[in-house]
């Protein structure tokens, strides 16, 4: 198998090294199992992720490659990444609560979902186990096809699996996954820092 090239971002200041790793593939091993003990870890890293009153308003559906759950979300993506996703050992939707079972306003749940993502991801990455979260679906088709109660937003999919082999990679997933990784530098995002 051919290794892809270091991948570590460039960062301005250190940073713990399972964060420089992090970065988001689009080149998934179609036939690799999902990694069970890893998914597990990072499902309980994402349930003790920050949450507004610990009310944790979100939840995840973890649909395996090959199931009908997984065809459909891959139905739900927008135009690229039906070309790249379905080759992950499963498709994660992280949805967000914004109304309890009760009717209650939770107006820190998409904040609190990405936390619990964030946690999930680099727990995740720390496993060995790679992700990649897509905004590109059509979240009320995924709604539909899923039948999730109305209580629950479709936020952002997750594709979760293992690295494919590079050597068979597409051009057009070459030449996003070798392009120098890039951010604005930290610098710019402050607004104030008095």
């Amino acid at each position: 198998m051919t290794v892809l090239h270091d991948r570590l971002a460039p960062t301005d200041s250190p940073i713990l090294d399972v964060l420089a790793a992090r970065w988001s593939p689009r080149h998934f091993d179609a036939t690799a199992p999902l990694d069970e003990a890893a998914l597990q870890n990072a499902l309980e890293a994402a349930r003790w992720a920050p949450s507004a009153y610990n009310s944790q308003p979100w939840r995840v559906i973890i649909a395996r490659r090959g199931t009908a759950q997984h065809d459909a979300i891959v139905a739900t993506l927008s135009g690229f990444n039906q070309t790249w996703a379905p080759a992950a050992s499963a498709l994660v939707v992280f949805v967000a609560e914004h109304h309890s079972a009760e009717g209650r306003e939770q107006a820190m749940a998409s904040y609190d979902l990405g936390q619990a993502v964030a946690y999930f991801t680099i727990q995740a990455q720390s496993h060995g186990l790679f992700s990649h979260q897509m905004s590109g679906f059509d979240p009320d088709a995924a709604a539909a096809a899923l039948e999730i109660d109305p209580r629950f937003t479709p936020t952002t999919v997750m594709a979760v699996g293992t690295l494919g082999d590079p050597a068979e990679m597409t051009d057009v997933i070459r030449e996003r996954e070798t392009a120098p990784r890039a951010r604005r530098a930290a610098a710019e995002s402050v607004l104030i820092n008095a």
